[in-house]
């Protein structure tokens, strides 16, 4: 059921991108926030803020590696019948070879499970938000953005093509089946849950079932750690009230993200109150300045190419006096993080979640 509502809602993340093109022409960011510390630190051995909403200045979270650990090869069984969720109805599909595999989808979660599932070597391609270090090397097949590119896929003779359909136009995507391609849509949810589901699917779509089984259990387990970690530490007193801002400043693109973008999940597994989900916003909506004043977070979350395209806090604030009204602004409390990194819910999770968690609640540790 998911699947009808969540892919239209991240097809409109992949307009947004389109739209507003890459950050290098952006203006120069008018300071360095924060950089956090070494991760393999324990959350609880930090110097935990006593009031992390009154902290001053912003920060960076960072992960210590953007490397995904790569599973041993998996058993296969090919051919594969599979259930391939394609936005008009369920087909199904035959996979008939793994050999030449191409993954596509706005956050790069579902190369990264792959990868986790031991069948990196397998990719020969990859799309823009794919960002692990092992699979850098591959030609990427999408241009303008997330749109993808026909004649680049087929050109890498790809066998088996697996996306979540948040990388389009799909009737693009669907051509390729018919030029012989096997194409697996899934179902990817932005959420916990999502991860070990999304394991479990590509596992299916490539021929190793047990495998996916294993690995989404071994990822739910990592991300329970993980939320059970944070909450240990968290200090006493009132949450932090956080929202997720979305910048593309050189295209004027200003959009608040809510429950069913991810953000909501995010912030809830940080502890924190999603101010977005208090006013009613669901996806993605366009920032105005009424819904920013009445949110009034202590903290911003902002992808870091985002937070340069405005040329840094000082001009965001400078630019739009509705968040220098909140208390973030006030404080310029804002936490940014990889534009691949800081929604992709997939084998990186759990090192997403620390690194966050580390800005937020013991910057610069």
């Amino acid at each position: 059921m998911l699947r009808k509502t969540v892919p239209t809602l991240a097809l409109g993340v992949v307009a947004l991108v389109a739209l507003a093109g890459c950050a290098a022409s952006a203006p120069t960011p008018q300071q360095t926030p924060t950089v956090t510390g070494d991760p393999s630190v324990p959350l609880a051995q930090l110097d935990i803020l006593d009031d992390p909403r009154s902290y001053e200045g912003p920060s960076t979270a960072v992960l210590e590696t953007e490397a995904v650990v790569a599973g041993a090869t998996p058993e296969q069984e090919l051919p594969a019948s599979v259930v391939s969720h394609d936005l008009g109805g369920d087909t199904d599909v035959t996979v008939d070879s793994t050999d030449r595999i191409i993954a596509m989808d706005i956050a790069g979660s579902i190369a990264s499970t792959l990868v986790a599932l031991g069948l990196g070597d397998n990719l020969v391609g990859r799309d823009i938000s794919t960002t692990v270090p092992e699979l850098a090397d591959l030609p990427v097949i999408t241009s303008s953005g997330h749109t993808v590119n026909n004649e680049a896929i087929l050109a890498l003779r790809p066998d088996v093509l697996i996306t979540d359909g948040t990388v389009g136009p799909i009737d693009v995507v669907l051509q390729l089946r018919e030029a012989g391609v096997d194409v697996v849509f899934v179902q990817n949810t932005p959420s916990l849950d999502g991860i070990g589901e999304l394991a479990r699917q590509v596992g299916a779509a490539v021929g190793a079932p047990a495998a996916g089984e294993a690995l989404a259990a071994s990822l739910d387990a990592e991300v329970q750690a993980k939320v059970d970690e944070i909450a240990a530490v968290l200090p006493d007193g009132e949450p932090v009230r956080m929202l997720f801002l979305y910048l593309r400043g050189n295209s004027g693109i200003y959009y608040l993200f809510g429950p069913e973008s991810g953000a909501d999940v995010l912030i809830e597994s940080l502890g924190g109150v999603d101010v977005a989900a208090e006013l009613g916003l669901v996806g993605e909506r366009p920032m105005t300045d009424e819904a920013m004043v009445s949110a009034n977070p202590d903290l911003i979350l902002v992808m870091t190419d985002g937070l340069a395209s405005v040329g840094g806090v000082d001009s965001l604030l400078a630019s739009k006096p509705a968040i220098a009204l909140t208390s973030a602004g006030q404080h310029k409390r804002f936490v940014d993080m990889a534009d691949g990194d800081i929604l992709s819910f997939g084998p990186r999770t759990p090192a997403v979640l620390d690194a966050l968690a580390r800005a937020i609640y013991a910057p610069g540790q």
